[in-house]
Protein backbone atom coordinates (compact mmCIF):
# COMPACT_ATOMS: atom_id res chain seq x y z
CA UNK A 1 0.00 0.00 0.00
CA UNK A 2 1.43 3.38 -0.99
CA UNK A 3 1.14 5.67 2.00
CA UNK A 4 -0.53 9.07 1.99
CA UNK A 5 1.86 10.33 4.69
CA UNK A 6 5.36 11.82 4.43
CA UNK A 7 8.50 10.06 5.66
CA UNK A 8 8.57 11.63 9.18
CA UNK A 9 5.09 10.20 9.86
CA UNK A 10 5.85 6.79 8.31
CA UNK A 11 8.96 6.63 10.52
CA UNK A 12 6.73 6.63 13.62
CA UNK A 13 5.90 3.26 15.22
CA UNK A 14 2.86 1.49 13.81
CA UNK A 15 -0.17 1.21 16.09
CA UNK A 16 -1.87 -2.12 16.81
CA UNK A 17 -5.29 -1.26 15.38
CA UNK A 18 -7.17 -4.56 14.94
CA UNK A 19 -8.83 -3.83 11.59
CA UNK A 20 -7.90 -5.44 8.29
CA UNK A 21 -6.53 -3.00 5.73
CA UNK A 22 -5.62 -0.21 8.15
CA UNK A 23 -2.15 1.17 8.69
CA UNK A 24 -1.69 3.63 11.52
CA UNK A 25 1.31 5.55 12.75
CA UNK A 26 1.47 6.39 16.46
CA UNK A 27 2.71 9.62 18.04
CA UNK A 28 2.83 8.89 21.76
CA UNK A 29 2.72 11.41 24.62
CA UNK A 30 2.56 11.03 28.38
CA UNK A 31 -1.16 11.85 28.40
CA UNK A 32 -2.52 11.44 24.84
CA UNK A 33 -1.95 9.86 21.43
CA UNK A 34 -2.12 11.12 17.88
CA UNK A 35 -2.73 8.49 15.21
CA UNK A 36 -2.21 8.97 11.47
CA UNK A 37 -4.52 6.35 9.91
CA UNK A 38 -5.03 5.17 6.34
CA UNK A 39 -7.31 2.43 5.01
CA UNK A 40 -6.65 0.26 1.97
CA UNK A 41 -9.94 -1.66 2.42
CA UNK A 42 -13.44 -0.83 3.58
CA UNK A 43 -13.77 -1.42 7.34
CA UNK A 44 -16.56 -1.60 9.88
CA UNK A 45 -15.76 -0.17 13.30
CA UNK A 46 -18.21 -1.72 15.80
CA UNK A 47 -19.91 0.46 18.40
CA UNK A 48 -17.66 1.25 21.35
CA UNK A 49 -16.70 4.12 23.66
CA UNK A 50 -13.58 5.50 25.37
CA UNK A 51 -12.00 8.83 26.30
CA UNK A 52 -12.66 11.78 24.00
CA UNK A 53 -11.49 11.72 20.39
CA UNK A 54 -11.10 14.38 17.70
CA UNK A 55 -10.20 13.80 14.04
CA UNK A 56 -9.87 15.58 10.73
CA UNK A 57 -10.42 13.73 7.44
CA UNK A 58 -7.52 14.15 5.02
CA UNK A 59 -8.98 12.17 2.08
CA UNK A 60 -11.76 9.69 1.44
CA UNK A 61 -15.06 9.04 3.17
CA UNK A 62 -16.34 7.81 6.53
CA UNK A 63 -19.92 7.24 7.65
CA UNK A 64 -19.88 7.71 11.42
CA UNK A 65 -22.54 7.43 14.12
CA UNK A 66 -21.83 9.42 17.29
CA UNK A 67 -24.33 9.09 20.13
CA UNK A 68 -27.01 7.94 17.66
CA UNK A 69 -26.41 10.80 15.17
CA UNK A 70 -25.31 9.67 11.70
CA UNK A 71 -22.90 11.77 9.64
CA UNK A 72 -21.16 11.30 6.29
CA UNK A 73 -17.75 12.98 6.29
CA UNK A 74 -15.16 13.66 3.60
CA UNK A 75 -11.97 15.60 2.98
CA UNK A 76 -11.59 18.55 5.34
CA UNK A 77 -14.42 17.52 7.67
CA UNK A 78 -13.76 16.94 11.33
CA UNK A 79 -15.56 15.25 14.19
CA UNK A 80 -15.42 15.20 17.98
CA UNK A 81 -16.54 12.32 20.18
CA UNK A 82 -16.98 13.21 23.86
CA UNK A 83 -15.78 10.81 26.57
CA UNK A 84 -17.91 7.65 26.97
CA UNK A 85 -20.24 8.45 24.02
CA UNK A 86 -20.97 5.29 21.97
CA UNK A 87 -19.89 5.52 18.34
CA UNK A 88 -19.38 3.30 15.28
CA UNK A 89 -18.34 3.80 11.67
CA UNK A 90 -17.97 2.48 8.17
CA UNK A 91 -14.66 3.59 6.72
CA UNK A 92 -14.13 3.36 2.97
CA UNK A 93 -10.95 2.26 1.19
CA UNK A 94 -8.73 5.25 0.43
CA UNK A 95 -9.64 7.08 3.65
CA UNK A 96 -6.97 8.79 5.75
CA UNK A 97 -7.19 10.99 8.84
CA UNK A 98 -5.34 12.40 11.80
CA UNK A 99 -6.95 11.42 15.11
CA UNK A 100 -6.27 12.75 18.61
CA UNK A 101 -7.16 10.46 21.54
CA UNK A 102 -7.35 12.07 24.96
CA UNK A 103 -5.75 9.04 26.58
CA UNK A 104 -2.21 7.77 26.59
CA UNK A 105 -2.95 4.08 26.10
CA UNK A 106 -5.72 3.82 23.49
CA UNK A 107 -3.36 1.90 21.20
CA UNK A 108 0.02 0.23 21.65
CA UNK A 109 2.97 -0.07 19.32
CA UNK A 110 2.83 -3.12 17.04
Amino acid sequence: MKTKFPDPIVALPEADIPLEGVRAYLSQSEDHQIIFMEFSKDAIVPEHSHESQWAVVLVGRIDIVIGGEERRLGKGDQYFIPKDVPHSAKVYAGYADVTFFNQKNRYCKK
